[in-house]
């Protein structure tokens, strides 16, 4: 209830609030953050860093998606255009057989036009991935 005074004719209410209480409890909270800061432990993050591979790629499979999302498989210096549905199945004969030898070693790299939609890189991608091919990376070069 606010506080009633006493001045002259009527009586008129305090319509101020009490901000010692509010100062107080923000103080204490203060108090408490410095003493507690000091003695958190900062973690430590372990990041990846790039090239950390343990042996480089002995083929490296190039995936081009052009402006009208065309896709085009370069394979040493040897480009042929193909659709998403060939996507699997080339790249997979491209790599060789899995047991263990050095053209299994290979790894795909996918460069897209900067004004392809974002969605026809990841359909990409969800290809591969479905076809279980285990290397895929995304090309950061500029192209001219």
């Amino acid at each position: 209830m606010p506080a009633v005074t006493h001045r002259g004719r009527g009586r008129r209410t305090i319509n101020e609030i009490n901000m010692v209480p509010f100062i107080d409890v923000m103080l204490v909270l203060l108090i408490i953050f410095m003493v507690t800061a000091p003695l958190i432990t900062p973690s430590m993050i372990d990041l990846p860093s790039v090239g950390k591979a343990s042996r480089q790629p002995d083929q490296i499979i190039q995936i081009i998606i052009s402006k009208n999302d065309g896709l085009e498989v370069k394979i040493k210096d040897k480009t042929t255009p193909l659709t998403l549905k060939d996507l699997a199945t080339t790249v997979k004969s491209a790599q060789g057989p899995r047991d263990g030898s050095a053209a299994a070693n290979s790894a795909v790299v996918i460069s897209a036009d900067k004004n392809v939609k974002y969605e026809s890189v990841v359909k990409v991608m969800d290809t591969l991935q479905r076809a279980g091919i285990q290397r895929v990376g995304l090309s950061v070069q500029l192209a001219n």
